[in-house]
């Protein structure tokens, strides 16, 4: 994965959390999709970000919506 083992150790231990391209090289060595790992890796990216703030629950409804408008106008392109 091209990190050294104190960083491999971090990211265990939930110190650190790995980058996109080193959970894509996971993927490709235990053979799992990346549609499974992937959202788990960016939620724990979104959690870290918002886990203290009093409207996290409102602000990931908002979010939700933005996506899913986002992603409706996607389909119309």
């Amino acid at each position: 994965m091209e990190i050294d083992a104190p960083m491999l150790s971090k990211i265990e231990r939930g110190e650190r959390i790995a980058k996109k391209e080193h959970v894509k090289y996971a993927c490709e060595i235990l053979n799992i999709s990346e549609e499974v790992l992937l959202p788990l890796w960016l939620a724990d990216r979104v959690l870290n970000i918002i886990k203290d703030e009093k409207f996290a629950l409102k602000t990931i409804k908002i979010v939700e919506k933005q996506i899913k408008t986002i992603e409706k106008n996607r389909t119309r392109e």
